[in-house]
């Protein structure tokens, strides 16, 4: 039987970590910022995965909106021990010459996309909405798709493209090292799972949710059918007049992360027109789907964000009865750090493989799986897809964990059928995101 965590009403918090949680397989710790500790309690030492927020989680202005990414510092991630386990032999912990965390091959596997990955994609466009300039993105980009053995992605051949928030190639933003990380981690995301899809990264000026807003407006209009978005603070009174400013592109699959600061209701995550996506811990099983997940939670601090929004309006496909407004998340995928994904990146820190957790990961999946599954039908909200097939084959109910305490069970708390944490679970193939 699955205990429940204590219940009691959540307080309001000021701005949080969102979306990546990054796990980083280099031993880097940035100045001013704290390191978590996750491991299982039975763990020693020398395999617990210690990891750091990137810069980019701390605000450089009042306002900013943060990124949702952590990076693993130290220990041996789930794909290490996997691989020991094949091998015998046990890898070094912190390598930046070796990937540490799960691969294309893993996370498509994982989801039941590796039929799906192989022949669709080509033709469609995911935008990702960063902030500032990563001057690394398409070389970094070139490594990761090259050594996973999957096609060019390149300016030259037409997949990738890099803009501002005005749509210019050569007047960027100035360059930030914890953005760039941020970047590399989404890029090579959307890359693992949707290997044929172009790729264009729209670079915001700034953090401010109004140059974040314009960019995802500049990625609607060249064109792109999938926007991810790993960013996000706490909500606000002003958030509907942002919803209808920035993120309200009927035919248009926008994912945005959950929050990386456990339960508590984020936006642009809970605007009622894109796609809420929380996070999990994914880990390889003796069962028929060969992994099994449950909620991502590290601390009372740390883990997916859920939650009942303070003033979005309730989308009409949404019937959960407990919140009376828009609920917190849709979908999930995996975000824990512990079992986080491989990402190459090179600027500001030592070139190399680095571990990803947060659901700056959970993001740019689900991006990937709407790219896979198809064009948006016109004058649709694709949020509404996964609810369509709610409680069928096509997704996988996470049913375990919890994120945090909460006066009502499933906002915190994961339950068959649908949940704040994992929303209707995670996906199993691609018919759950088709129009």
């Amino acid at each position: 039987m699955r205990s429940t965590p204590p219940n009691r009403p959540s307080t309001q918090r000021g701005w949080r970590r969102v979306g990546s949680a990054l796990a980083a397989t280099a031993a880097l710790v940035f100045a001013g910022l704290g390191t978590a500790v996750q491991a299982d309690a039975a763990a020693t030492a020398s395999t617990k995965v210690t990891y750091v927020s990137t810069p980019c989680a701390t605000p450089k202005h009042a306002g900013d909106l943060t990124c949702k990414s952590y990076r693993v510092t130290g220990g041996l991630t789930a794909f290490q021990k996997m691989q020991a386990k094949k091998t015998g032999i046990t890898p070094k912990a912190a390598d930046a010459s070796t990937p540490s965390g799960y691969s294309p091959t893993n996370l498509r596997s994982a989801y039941g996309l590796t039929s799906a990955a192989a022949s669709n994609g080509s033709g469609e466009t995911i935008a990702i909405v960063d902030a500032y300039n990563d001057p690394n993105a398409e070389s970094d980009l070139a490594t990761y798709r090259s050594y996973y053995g999957l096609s060019a992605c390149t300016t030259a051949n037409g997949c990738f493209k890099k803009v501002s928030q005005t749509g210019s190639t050569t007047s960027l933003p100035s360059s930030d090292a914890g953005w760039s990380e941020e970047i590399s981690l989404d890029l090579d995301m959307a890359s693992a799972i949707c290997p044929n899809c172009n790729i264009l990264l729209v670079e915001a000026t700034s953090a401010s949710y109004a140059n974040l807003g314009t960019a995802e407006n500049e990625a609607v209009a060249l064109g792109a059918k999938f926007v991810s978005n790993s960013y996000g603070g706490s909500e606000t009174s002003s958030q509907t007049s942002y919803d209808t400013s920035y993120y309200k592109h009927a035919g248009v699959a926008i994912t945005v992360s959950a929050g990386d600061s456990g339960y508590g209701a984020e936006y642009p995550a809970t605007s009622q027109y894109v796609t809420a996506v929380g996070g999990t811990k994914l880990s390889t099983s003796s069962t028929t789907r060969g992994w099994t997940e449950s909620v991502w939670r590290t601390s009372s601090s740390e883990g997916t964000g859920s939650g009942c929004s303070s003033y979005d309006a309730k989308p009409s496909w949404q019937t959960d009865t407990g919140c009376t407004k828009r609920m917190e998340s849709d979908v999930s995928a995996v975000a824990d750090p512990a079992t986080g994904v491989s990402v190459y990146d090179s600027y500001g820190v030592t070139a190399g493989w680095y571990t990803f957790g947060g659901t700056s990961v959970s993001a740019p999946i689900i991006a990937g799986v709407y790219a896979l599954a198809g064009t948006p039908a016109s004058g649709t909200y694709p949020a509404q897809y996964p609810y369509d097939y709610a409680g069928t084959s096509s997704l996988n109910d996470v049913t375990s964990g919890y994120n945090g305490s909460c006066s009502t069970a499933y906002f915190c708390t994961a339950e068959t059928g649908y949940d704040g944490p994992t929303g209707w679970g995670t996906p199993e193939g691609i018919t759950a995101f088709a129009n």
